[in-house]
């Protein structure tokens, strides 16, 4: 079962995603050099791998992540559903952090909640103050929370999807000014039909934009107030499948701004499209070769952090033990093994932990690599035949060999890896049909077969 199928026969819903909120400029936004990502964990299986507590991921551009706490959360909710979906990281006036998030664990879209999930944060390293905060006393939910600093009222504007007494999800709103208590609520957009997942982008050059999901596409409104009702939608839809969880990013090199979206076709791929102007509405999707999102992650929300932030997180959570290998060419593809057989297949895939690689000293030559099995530890990848195969290192020279490999530019991009047998060295790791093997490599589709992106 997949949880969008589910959702939507439930009040024509549509599964909720994390939202980024990008502020039109506090002051401490200025030497902002980085990024960090909230989400949840949930696999097709919904089995290993989900977990519905805070997650987070940092990255350096925007594009490529890194999670933290070896993509473990980092916190967890101790009343309601005890669980969460949808975490939001808003950066406050005064500098410090709120994390907001649906309360609710699985995907049981007839939960009624009436709350939402609250910590506070100096620095996403500790997290304190943990509350539930209610927004209304009708019987439907709060999903997809997030917030954003509405300077005319000086307070904070809280969004959220509920079903109101139109009979389908609208946006709605509640003002607060320290997420302790709040106004009561109002509609924010109702545009006639069903909306969840409001993303924001206030203060655009004089704009302020408001990202939802329609349907099965991300679709944007505008308005040059915040008021409540002043929204009008505007943009071209995108998607890919079934599509949820629009967030906004600015690029902090560049006039880029991204659009994330997290589909449900399957569950649980993030697509990003980029623009140079918010007002045209129409967006052109990145090339898969470009980004990496961090595995099994759902709904995301984006927000930036200075670079002593951004040190201080992967000082206190650390990098993952492990890397993905990413394939060139079929970039919605990585290593991994499946009957034991080394492959490149299509994220994502259960068991998730199939591609997860320790990249160890090589067994025969330690200024080599050898590819350790996460979930069989006492396997390494190995050419046989000239197929590569996960087998138990039996302790000899010739295993020790067969499984070491040289790591060198990639042979079709140097920012990227290809990988040189020790024992055969006229062969590099490539993929043939999506079965890994070693072979001699010359033409350009060759290279683009033996050349990989190590991450996570």
């Amino acid at each position: 079962m997949t949880p969008d199928p589910s959702r939507r026969l439930f009040l024509g819903a549509a599964a909720s995603v994390p939202l980024a909120l990008t502020l039109g400029a506090p002051a401490a936004h200025a030497a902002d050099s980085a990024y960090v990502m909230s989400y949840f964990t949930e696999t097709t299986s919904l089995g290993a791998g989900s977990d519905y507590g805070l997650h987070l991921a940092v990255s350096t551009d925007g594009l490529q992540w890194m999670p933290l706490n070896q993509n473990n959360p980092v916190v967890t909710p101790t009343e309601g559903a005890l669980g969460l979906r949808d975490p939001f990281v808003l950066r406050k006036q005064d500098g410090t952090f709120v994390v907001l998030a649906t309360d609710l664990k699985g995907t049981d879209w007839s939960y009624v909640s009436q709350y939402v999930h609250v910590w506070n944060s100096t620095d996403l390293r500790t997290f304190t103050g943990y509350h539930r905060l209610k927004l209304h006393d009708m019987n439907t939910h709060c999903w997809a929370p997030e917030a954003f600093w509405d300077a005319g009222r000086g307070q904070y504007a809280l969004i959220y999807s509920a079903v109101n007494s139109s009979g389908h999800n609208v946006i709605m709103v509640n003002y607060t000014t320290d997420f302790v208590t709040a106004s009561a609520p109002q509609v924010f957009f109702d545009p006639g039909y069903d909306v969840i997942d409001g993303d924001m982008a206030v203060g655009v050059n004089g704009v302020n934009y408001l990202y939802f999901k329609k349907d099965q596409t991300l679709v944007g409104a505008r308005s040059t107030s915040l008021d409540p009702g002043s929204f009008t939608a505007f943009s071209t839809g995108v998607a890919h499948g079934g599509t949820e969880a629009p967030t906004l990013v600015k690029s902090l090199t560049s006039g880029t701004w991204w659009l994330w979206g997290d589909t449900y076709t399957p569950n649980g791929v993030f697509y990003a499209w980029q623009t140079g102007d918010l007002s045209a509405g129409t967006w052109s999707a990145l090339d898969q070769r470009t980004y990496t999102q961090p595995v099994n992650s759902k709904h995301c929300g984006i927000t930036t952090i200075t670079g002593t932030q951004y040190s201080n997180l992967v000082a206190k959570w650390g990098a993952p033990a492990w890397n993905r290998l990413k394939s060139y060419n079929f970039p919605d593809r990585y290593v991994r093994h499946a009957d034991y057989v080394g492959r490149i297949d299509a994220y994502p895939f259960d068991l998730y932990t199939d591609s997860q690689w320790k990249l160890v000293p090589g067994l025969a030559d330690g200024s080599g690599v050898s590819f350790q099995s996460v979930n069989y530890p006492t396997r390494y990848l190995r050419h046989y035949n000239y197929r590569l195969r996960l087998d138990v290192n039996d302790g000899t020279s010739t295993f020790a060999g067969d499984a070491t490999f040289y790591r060198t530019a990639g042979l079709a991009d140097p920012a990227w890896s290809s990988f040189r047998s020790y024992n055969n060295p006229t062969r590099y790791i490539r993929h043939s049909n999506y079965v890994l093997r070693i072979d001699p490599v010359s033409t350009a589709t060759e290279k683009q077969d033996a050349t990989f992106s190590v991450g996570y």
